[in-house]
């Protein structure tokens, strides 16, 4: 038997039970001689075991000297998340952990019948379970009796006060007795948790098992530089390069949540998809999905996904880059976890990568950087993993050897191979052909060359519009996916401006500029046969020429006002978007 030092005998064999061998370090150390009986602080990385530490943690409250809890009356532990779906996989965690001992459960979450949760509390728990909003309400209307309360445990602390529940919190632990033990757990310790563990803490013991913004080192980060508009091929080639068990893909908004959900499930991706907007039913189902293996990819908004643990999530991608890199590291956190290895992907936008850059910079992450997966690779991909199938490998069943000798008599060996090829491929999506990005490297300014019989286009916006080079030119990049490598010269004319791309780009630059618009408001792009001067000649103001911009030349124009706040005209409003 594993002897777990400081562990309630109850509670070391449910640890047996489940598998444990040892210990996770924010496990131990909550169990130390110095955190017993005391109000702790602590900070942790994701997937570090923290929900069974604070389960062990609040063992002398919730147990004493018992092996077994007696009738459920009034609560002695609350337990409060910031999310529905991490309420409930605190109160599967915990029914594990204390299920030997007799412990009663009731789970209060936002979505979910008030009256069953009415109906459990009244029956009597031992443990709540549940969100800030739910449990104040429940407080409010006399439902949750907080008299017996011995312990208070706030999970993801931090994402809590992100979600804006600092009153609800407030009000909840102003509620509780002023005698019990109240525990911290927070990925970061930000001034704002400092300030709450200062009001509604007694000397709390500070418990630190990861240094801040340390990067992660069971997982492998990757960058990969695409077109802007091949991101949602470069998420489907890299699903189907790595191949993951299951896989979780960030979006910014709920809008992408479903662009991306429908996309992937057209091309064969069994996906399910967690956005604000859905019951909780519905969340409920998505995550049974994935644990169950009937669905392997799950697209979804930072909020929905805050705090759920998926079996098996050897990789994450970030459709959108986030906005931080506390964020960056709290997605990535979803691989990774309890020794498994893990790989986080981001897809960079060419016209994104210096942004991307400083956010790994700032997270103290080394990324790979490179292109998405190309189809050929993928394809190698798919024969390596062919050859090395873990079915070819396994013994034939004694019960199957008349079928297969009647197979081989009936049919060539080729034409079995062939078959067992055929149902293989059947279930994999074709990966995709991506267009060449841009391989810039950061910060590098390079020369480019003369264009040869370059394409020119009309732009429908000139000087008396303001129009300049240092706004049009991310315009054009920005509208027709290309680099301002590709720009040959730029020239502003009164009424509009002229600019020029090199042959092989010309027809995909009109396509793409067809179907997406230019994303300026009134703004058009058309293209010019023939001379780009023919019956028009630059404008004279003030006595100036109108003149020739050229990237990589100054990046000024002759003649004209120079707006020095570098933005379009106004009444050409922005649409600006990633």
């Amino acid at each position: 038997m594993t002897n777990f030092e400081g562990v309630a005998p109850t509670l070391s064999t449910a640890l047996e039970k489940r598998g444990y061998t040892k210990l996770t370090p924010v496990q131990s150390a909550v169990l130390e001689a110095d955190a017993n009986g005391q109000d702790l602080l602590v900070s942790a990385q994701t997937g570090s075991g923290k929900t069974v530490a604070f389960g062990l943690a609040i063992a002398p409250e919730v147990l004493g000297d018992e092996e077994k809890l007696p009738r459920a009356a009034e609560p002695i532990a609350l337990v409060v998340a910031p999310t529905r779906e991490l309420a409930l996989q605190v109160n599967n965690e915990l029914q594990w952990l204390y299920g030997d001992a007799g412990a009663q459960f009731a789970t209060c979450v936002g979505g979910m019948d008030m009256r069953k949760e009415r109906r459990s509390l009244t029956q009597g728990a031992h443990i709540v379970v549940g969100t800030p909003g739910r449990l104040r309400d429940h407080i409010e209307r006399g439902y949750l009796d907080m008299s017996a309360l011995r312990t208070v445990v706030l999970d993801e602390a931090d994402e809590m006060l992100d979600l804006g529940f600092r009153e609800d919190l407030e009000f909840i632990l102003g509620a509780a007795p002023q005698d019990r033990r109240t525990l911290m757990f927070s990925a970061t310790v930000p001034k704002p948790i400092a300030n709450l563990a200062k009001e509604y803490q007694k000397d709390a013991v500070r418990i630190s098992t990861v240094t801040e913004r340390e990067q992660h080192t069971d997982i492998e980060y990757r960058a990969l530089q695409v077109a802007p508009n091949d991101r949602d091929n470069a998420i489907i080639n890299a699903l189907r390069f790595y191949e993951a068990q299951n896989a979780i893909i960030f979006c910014a908004t709920r809008e992408m949540v479903k662009h991306l959900s429908a996309r992937l499930g057209n091309r064969g991706f069994a996906v399910v998809s967690l956005s604000g907007e859905l019951t909780q039913n519905e969340r409920n189902q998505a995550l049974q999905s994935m644990r169950n293996g009937r669905a392997r990819v799950c697209v979804a908004t930072d909020v929905a996904a805050r705090g759920i643990d998926l079996p098996n999530l050897d990789l994450v991608i970030h459709a959108d880059l986030p906005n931080n890199a506390e964020t960056l590291l709290h997605r990535s956190g979803r691989t990774g976890r309890a020794g498994r290895k893990g790989v986080c992907t981001l897809i960079v936008p060419h016209t994104r990568r210096r942004i991307a850059s400083r956010l790994l910079s700032f997270a103290k992450i080394k990324a790979e950087w490179g292109p998405a997966p190309s189809a050929s690779e993928i394809h190698d991909k798919d024969r390596e993993r062919i050859l090395n199938g873990a079915d070819l490998a396994e013994p034939m069943a004694e019960d199957d050897q008349p079928l297969v000798e009647a197979l081989l008599e009936k049919y060539s060996p080729e034409a079995i191979a062939a078959a067992y090829l055929r149902s293989v491929k059947q279930g994999l999506p074709a990966p995709e052909e991506l267009l060449q990005s841009s391989p810039d490297q950061e910060g590098e300014r390079r020369p480019r060359n003369n264009i040869e019989n370059g394409v020119w286009f009309r732009l429908n916006v000139g000087r008396k519009h303001n129009a300049e080079p240092r706004w049009l030119l991310p315009m054009i990049c920005r509208a027709g996916h290309i680099t301002k490598r590709d720009i040959g010269s730029i020239r502003i004319f009164d009424a509009d401006s002229r600019f020029e791309l090199a042959p092989h780009l010309a027809e995909k630059f009109m396509e793409t500029i067809k179907v997406h618009g230019t994303g300026e408001q009134s703004i058009t792009i058309t293209r010019i046969d023939g001379n780009p001067e023919r019956g028009r000649r630059p404008a004279h103001k003030r006595g100036r020429s109108g003149g020739e911009f050229r990237e990589g030349g100054g990046g000024h124009r002759k003649g004209g006002r120079d707006r020095r706040d570098g933005r379009p005209p106004r009444h050409h409003k922005s649409e600006r978007s990633e």
